[in-house]
């Protein structure tokens, strides 16, 4: 393990002046369950820890007013089990409790999980082993060819296949939320959509933060669709698994016409993906099991397999109807 320096600090200003006297080798830590495993795997090699577990601040939780605000710190489990979140955002509440185990959801905060790296086996199969272009940049991609069975089918490229592993900002990326960063620079808020870059022909950069800047809030509108809400995972096994497939569903459905929908999905793409074709099917349409299909497959029309992973294409399109169908039945209780 190489030698790094590690300061608590008290408040954001300070961990942010922190990072700047630090350099480029500093890195923000809460939890630790992430970027412990990127510095046990060689990935990560920071010169300096900032612990921000005493900044009081950032542990909140408030769902009274028009916006839920999650503070970065706030734990995965707490906010999981929060009583108007597990009632009235089934969604997020599902989304947080079928991430990890419990030990890792009493430790992970919520800011930390949507900084997530893949799960892709050549990604974390050790230095120098195979060619990865998030490890070493135009090294090239071993997945394209090779072993791809958890690979992405949607927003790849010639230079990476390795898929998003979260559920939370799968979750969040259906219910439009923001997120505030603190940099060097000030504050800032980033909607969901803009945190996470496709690879294109630089799949090292993964997320649309500035250096220095840290996550200290998520924020989520509410909206009618909420309640008529799901988190759909489907895994190996029923615990403790990343999603093979999973889809976010919020639906706002008058009568039997879905007035509103949102769909994003987990597991298949290489960044959390709004299924806006999906969207489109379902908006103003009567809902019916065919409607259900039809917008399952609209949302992977744009799919591309490897030589493993096709099948995520068909189990996809049957993990967004099952969710449309719970999320629908959800909205008329």
């Amino acid at each position: 393990m190489q030698p790094f320096s590690y300061v608590r600090p008290s408040t954001v200003q300070e961990a942010v002046t922190a990072f700047s006297h630090a350099g480029a080798g500093a890195r923000y830590i809460a939890g630790g369950t992430t970027l412990y495993d990127m510095m046990k795997l060689r990935i990560e090699a920071p010169a300096s820890l900032i612990d921000v577990t005493a900044i009081e601040e950032l542990d909140k939780i408030e769902t009274h007013s028009d916006v839920l605000r999650f503070g970065a710190r706030a734990l995965m489990a707490e906010v999981a089990a929060n009583e108007v979140v597990a009632r009235d955002y089934p969604v997020l509440a599902e989304a947080l409790s079928k991430a990890a185990s419990q030990q890792l959801r009493n430790m992970a905060t919520v800011g930390g999980n949507l900084l997530q790296r893949t799960r892709c086996m050549y990604f974390r199969n050790g230095e120098g082993v195979y060619p990865c272009n998030k490890r070493e940049p135009g090294s090239g991609c071993a997945a394209i060819g090779g072993l791809d069975r958890g690979q992405a089918v949607l927003g790849t490229s010639p230079a990476c296949t390795a898929v998003s592993p979260g559920d939370w900002p799968v979750a969040l990326t259906a219910m439009g939320a923001s997120v505030e960063v603190v940099g060097p620079s000030g504050s800032r808020m980033i909607p969901i959509n803009d945190l996470y870059l496709l690879p294109g022909n630089s799949p090292h950069l993964e997320f649309g933060l500035i250096p220095g800047e840290m996550i200290t809030l998520i924020t989520v509108p509410k909206n009618g669709s909420a309640r008529g809400s799901t988190y759909h995972k489907i895994r190996d096994r029923w615990s403790y698994a990343f999603a093979l497939t999973s889809a976010a569903v919020a639906l706002e459905i008058q009568g039997s016409i879905i007035r509103n929908a949102r769909i994003a999905l987990g597991g298949v793409a290489t960044r959390p993906w709004r299924a806006a074709e999906a969207e489109r099917v379902l908006n103003g349409a009567r809902l019916t099991p065919e409607t259900a299909l039809e917008a399952g497959r609209a949302a992977f029309a744009g799919a591309t397999a490897g030589s493993h992973n096709a099948y995520k294409i068909e189990l996809g399109i049957q993990t967004v109807s099952d969710a449309i169908l719970i999320a629908a039945e959800r909205s008329r209780s």
